[in-house]
């Protein structure tokens, strides 16, 4: 898989050629990355024009955003705004059918209308080639040949976070837990809001939606807070994810060709990557929203400090975590049957969660496998006994948690492989490389300017492990002096490696 680049290329069981692909040119040679220059220009404009109508009139201030959430994704490609504008036309319409709908089977007939408009995109952009190649491939695992209709599908950028989004909307306003809006601006504010427009977090109605209704005045530690946060997460995505994805992408390239050890070394790389990356752009998205007023929830909570697989997924990728606990899971019957239906449950959510990340077999594996991981402890009910912060007070963990974080790590890391890996094949053949004798040879790759930013990065988390992100600084005891000293050398070396030209785009834009 290109991480740069994401496009499906496939077949459809028909006896002639179609080629699906618009006509139109993009009208932006530019991606609008956190990282880019065109965001450092578009952030300020926009914050500008937003706090210049500050009280004077909500209506203005919501549209605002929504005409800058519209450029912000536009600037990818104008042609799926079309997707966004529909689906929320869609919601909008049935939340309010659903107001005055007191007959069941009209009301389910809405909700269904909803799902499948909102699943139907999100299958055929995403799903549709995975589909008929393994369509295809099974009758022809059985002799049978069969001609295919041939899409070149472009998957648009966040429609997997943006499409869960609005469905949270139909699906609470369905079950009574939130009253339907009737503020059109509003409700168009709060799906495309561009913050968290393309990669999350996955905001809930109920949380987001009623931020839109109320003034919002600007607060300066507030907005200080955010700029911190999003300082913190420029470091992580450009320093440590971008450094780490070069030697990654370098070793699973060419992975028949390394040691064990620098097999595993590169396992970590990307272990790494991906939680920069992705826990980054969250952290950039959350520091933007207080930008302008808003509290998004929190995405991360430093994963890499769990002490088991089940305290992992309460940490990490928290928004569609808890989508799928609520919105899947609880109707499934969660965990209150017997074993079999806790089992089934839990594969469920897990293998759900690996195909929602993208149409691979690859992903399919990576949720079976943290399902295995995560079932001895629901049995065995030691799924619940991490609830706290670890070492909470303390500087350094016991020896027990010290184990435990890193056997964690080491599982999650190991898990990845799927992943990242670009097939089965290729996922095992990796992993069998790591289990060979060579794994106690010296790595290729030591890096040894990487391995102090991530030590860098363990110990500043680590030490902020129970607060809100890592660089939240309210009631620490820290001269403010020192606190300017800190921010403008990382400010210096975020900047040194922004002009070196080496960014890459965030990983979880391809799902």
């Amino acid at each position: 898989m290109n991480w740069n680049k994401f496009k499906y290329q496939g077949t459809f069981p028909f006896p002639f050629q179609f080629q699906f692909q618009f006509p139109f040119p993009l009208p932006f040679p530019f991606k609008m990355l956190f990282n880019s220059i065109d965001f450092a220009v578009f952030l300020p404009i926009v914050f500008i024009l937003y706090w210049s109508i500050n009280g004077k009139n909500l209506k203005a201030q919501n549209f605002l955003l929504v005409v800058a959430s519209y450029v912000f994704y536009g600037w990818w490609d104008w042609k799926f705004l079309s997707l966004i504008i529909f689906s929320t036309l869609i919601d909008y319409t049935v939340g309010l059918k659903l107001l005055n709908e007191r007959k069941p089977s009209t009301r389910k007939l809405l909700l269904w209308t909803s799902i499948l408009v909102n699943i139907g995109f999100l299958g055929f952009f995403k799903y549709y080639n995975f589909f008929v190649d393994n369509f295809v491939e099974a009758f022809s695992f059985f002799g049978a040949e069969i001609n295919s209709w041939s899409l070149n599908i472009i998957l648009p950028v966040g429609i997997s976070f943006y499409t869960f989004q609005t469905l949270s909307y139909t699906i609470d306003v369905y079950k009574g837990k939130l009253e339907p809006t009737k503020d059109f601006i509003a409700f168009t504010a709060f799906v495309c809001f561009f913050p968290q427009l393309v990669a999350g977090p996955i905001e809930r109605a109920t949380n987001l939606l009623p931020q839109f209704y109320v003034h919002r005045r600007f607060e300066y530690s507030k907005a200080a807070d955010g700029m911190r946060q999003i300082l913190w997460g420029l470091f992580k995505k450009v320093l440590i994810a971008d450094n780490c994805a070069d030697y990654a992408n370098i070793i699973f390239s060419n992975s028949g060709e390394y040691s064990g050890s620098t097999l595993f070394v590169g396992a970590v790389f990307f272990a790494f990557q991906i939680y920069c990356d992705f826990s980054g752009y969250s952290d950039m998205a959350i520091g933007t929203s207080r930008l302008f007023g808003f509290n998004l929830n929190r995405n991360f909570a430093f994963p890499y400090f769990s002490r088991d697989i089940a305290e992992f997924w309460r940490r990490w990728h928290i928004s569609l975590s808890s989508w799928f606990r609520d919105y899947v899971y609880f109707p499934l019957g969660g965990s209150r049957g017997g074993d079999w239906m806790k089992v089934r449950n839990t594969f469920a959510i897990f293998l759900i969660s690996g195909f929602w990340h993208g149409a691979n077999w690859t992903f399919i594996a990576w949720g079976a496998l943290n399902a295995i991981y995560f079932l001895p402890l629901m049995l065995l009910k030691k799924n619940r006994r991490n609830l706290d912060v670890v070492a909470k007070g303390k500087y350094f963990p016991s020896l027990t948690d010290g184990f435990h974080i890193i056997l964690t790590f080491c599982l999650t890391t190991l898990a990845w492989v799927f992943f990242r890996a670009e097939n089965m094949t290729h996922a095992f053949s990796y992993l069998s490389g790591i289990c060979s004798s060579s794994i106690l040879s010296v790595p290729e790759f030591l890096p040894y300017k990487l391995f102090v930013l991530i030590a860098f990065l363990i110990g500043v988390e680590w030490l902020q492990r129970d607060r809100e992100h890592a660089l939240e600084w309210d009631g620490l005891k820290i001269p403010v002096f020192l606190k300017w000293i800190f921010v403008f050398v990382l400010t210096d070396l975020i900047l040194s490696n922004l002009l070196s030209d080496k960014s890459q785009t965030f990983i979880y834009f391809d799902f």
